[in-house]
């Protein structure tokens, strides 16, 4: 279904051909993000991936990189997260060499300039107004400051205002030099086309890539003895609020029952706590619950929003159910329901050609190991209802209890009180 290679330089190529799609997805993955950042560049990883779409020198403006592929009806974006940063193109199968052309443009031969630079501030200022200006995404980035404080792992990916307005060209090229490098960096191939003609294509359109020495991020401490709680305070309509545990990681063999706990809790429209919260209590329009695998953390969460004057309760409804699943097992019947469920979801994600590279390449890249669907899905049968209540009784601890919320609260007391199990 795949195929890996590792040129002589490092670089990786990953070819995942579809023959069910008339559409081609080139996806360029680097091992770095803002896990990788001191606190001084916070914010660097993010602005960075902004500059690569900046122009070139053959495409010299935001314009004439924009319309190469708006003119073919192509789609393309960029994204920064704490552990990689990716580039990708997806177009019409026929188009392949100028989506490749393209992505290896952007990636090498971006310009960086100062006046680009000083413009780009003004827009990743907005963006950063538009995050705390939508609590329901900004809570997520609370959260996870609850959990990992002062560390990389706890700042915001896109960086404070401060770093951003100090930024200069230098920062950029240094961090350039020190973690984009063949050694961590990955090209994926996905959708409608020649294998080996398009490996060869890689090949050529990649081999100017410099092969460095990538500096490694920072391993991420973990440390809490008691339940915590941090109230951001803001006049909002409604409470918006994450609360959950300290979990697995990546690499950890109860990832998969991780996940499946976070599925029967609030995975989807009839998990527990959506029947409970939403359609029996009627005290949120969403909720939701995840499993959040980094290569050094993770984390399972709940996230709603709903009413200020219900926060107590909806709090105390998520906790009884914690504390129900750590206390007894499953049905074996909805254990299946939630298994059937991640498989059903992944095998239809898996039609579009850009998750498929996004599916093998993020493996490779954080994991340098890659499951096929049919791997991940014995994976997922493997787990027992045994496993899901073993994963709830080590993770369901009142030391490992953390409460954020944004709304107008300010008594932090108040709620830590109540993170009890």
């Amino acid at each position: 279904m795949f195929k890996k290679t590792t040129l002589k330089n490092g670089l990786r190529i990953i070819t995942v051909p579809m023959k069910n799609t008339k559409a081609v997805t080139c996806l360029v993955l680097v091992g770095t993000g803002s896990k990788y950042e001191r606190k001084e560049i916070n914010g660097i990883s993010h602005f960075l991936e902004h500059m690569f779409l900046k122009g070139t020198k053959r495409r010299p403006t935001t314009l004439k990189i924009a319309e190469t592929l708006d003119r073919i009806g192509g789609v393309y974006n960029a994204f920064t997260s704490k552990e990689f940063t990716g580039f990708w193109a997806k177009v019409g199968s026929s188009h392949l060499d100028l989506a490749l052309d393209w992505v290896s443009d952007i990636f090498l031969n971006s310009k960086l300039e100062s006046k680009e630079i000083r413009r780009e501030k003004g827009v990743i200022i907005e963006e950063i107004n538009m995050y705390l200006d939508t609590p329901m995404r900004y809570i997520e980035e609370l959260f996870e400051k609850l959990l990992y404080g002062d560390q990389p792992a706890g700042w915001l990916t896109i960086g404070g205002k401060e770093n951003i307005l100090k930024f200069q060209r230098k920062h950029f090229l240094d961090y350039l030099k020190n973690h984009y490098s063949s050694l961590n960096t990955l090209v994926c191939l996905a959708g409608n086309f020649d294998p080996e003609k398009a490996q060869e294509k890689i090949k050529g359109y990649f081999k100017k890539i410099k092969k460095t020495s990538p500096k490694p991020k920072i391993k991420v401490i973990e440390k809490q003895e008691k339940p915590q709680a941090l109230p951001w305070f803001k006049k909002t309509d409604q409470t918006h609020l994450c609360l959950g545990v300290r979990g697995y990681t990546l690499s950890h063999p109860q990832k998969y029952a991780q996940e499946v706990l976070a599925t029967i809790l609030g995975g989807n429209m009839s998990s527990r706590l959506f029947i409970l919260i939403r359609e029996r209590k009627g005290l949120a329009y969403y909720v939701r619950t995840s499993s959040e695998l980094y290569t050094d953390s993770g984390y399972l969460v709940t996230q709603a929003g709903i009413p200020h004057r219900n926060a107590r309760e909806v709090i105390n409804l998520i906790l009884r159910e914690y504390k129900n699943l750590r206390q007894n097992k499953i049905p074996q019947k909805e254990l299946k329901k939630a298994k059937d469920y991640l498989k059903g979801n992944l095998t239809l994600s898996l039609e579009l050609s850009d998750v498929q590279a996004s599916f093998y390449a993020s493996q490779e890249l954080l994991t340098g190991k890659i499951l096929t669907p049919k791997e991940k899905f014995a994976k997922i049968d493997e787990v027992t209802v045994s496993d899901v209540q073993k994963v709830a009784k080590e993770i369901f601890r009142p030391e490992k209890l953390n409460l954020a919320l944004i709304g107008p609260h300010r008594d932090k007391g108040k709620f830590q009180q109540l993170l009890k199990l």
